[in-house]
């Protein structure tokens, strides 16, 4: 496809975070302005990540501090994917997430009880601040056969200092210490997070368009999800690593303030 026509099949455009509209704390080129383009066009933003360690909240402070982030954008993570499967299919279970602070609070305030000491369901999260306590009591409930949740299934996470271990990891970890592997995994690539934004903004699939610099997640969820793709060549993916794997975008471009160029 070309620009025009993905501009012209776009309702939507979910737009993954770092190494797609900004690197940690800097726009991408022209981001600001390429975003307010696209807003002036019609088209809705929802910034779509995986990371489940901040909430929406913070993510919109973020964005905003940094320049991106419009009154009629929308943010939309893994974990508020998971607490939206929680309420459809474990009303009033009590969980044990392992996650951060503020992430347990989002939850609270969404009604789930979080309980560390007689779960229904184990969720794990992108918690940075683990520690083998919390390691110790999530793998006993996995143990002893709890249902195991999983808000996504990146290996790292990028951050100034390099790629981090995220749940990916983890899943690794537990995988060896209690033979489980998650009965669900939530975020990009899979379904889960797309039945989730589908309901929320009430735009048909072939009306989205996912925007990211990974192959693995952003453009096979794009494929899982019967949404149109575009790889941006500005994070992790390069144009030699791309042929590593199956999937093909609709585009491909050097970044995305790249879509308002004109194609002949």
């Amino acid at each position: 496809m070309t620009n025009s026509e993905i501009l012209q099949a776009t309702k939507l455009f979910l737009l993954d975070l770092d190494g797609t509209v900004y690197v940690d704390e800097t726009p991408i080129g022209d981001m600001p302005k390429t975003l307010q383009t696209l807003r002036e066009m019609g088209k809705k933003l929802v910034f779509l990540t995986n990371n489940s360690s901040k909430t929406e909240a913070q993510y919109e402070e973020k964005l905003r501090r940094i320049g991106l982030f419009d009154d009629r954008d929308g943010v939309y993570t893994s974990a508020t994917a998971t607490v939206e499967y929680l309420k459809a299919h474990h009303a009033g279970e009590r969980v044990f997430l392992l996650g951060t602070d503020a992430l347990k609070e989002a939850f609270r305030a969404e009604g789930i009880v979080l309980d560390e000491e007689r779960p229904a369901v184990c969720v794990l999260a992108y918690d940075v601040s683990l520690t083998f306590d919390k390691i110790r009591k999530f793998d006993c409930f996995l143990r002893h056969g709890v249902r195991f949740l999983a808000t996504h299934p990146d290996d790292v996470c990028p951050t100034s200092d390099g790629s981090m271990p995220d749940v990916g990891s983890f899943l690794a970890m537990f995988g060896r210490s209690s033979g489980r592997k998650p009965d669900v995994i939530i975020g990009k690539p899979f379904c889960t997070m797309g039945d989730g934004v589908a309901a929320r903004y009430g735009v048909e699939r072939r009306a989205m368009c996912m925007v990211g610099d990974r192959m693995h997640t952003d453009i096979r969820f794009a494929r899982n999800n019967k949404m149109h793709s575009v790889l941006v060549l500005s994070g992790e993916t390069t144009a030699e690593t791309m042929k590593n794997f199956p999937d093909e975008p609709d585009l491909v471009l050097p970044d995305l303030n790249a879509i308002l160029q004109k194609t002949v």
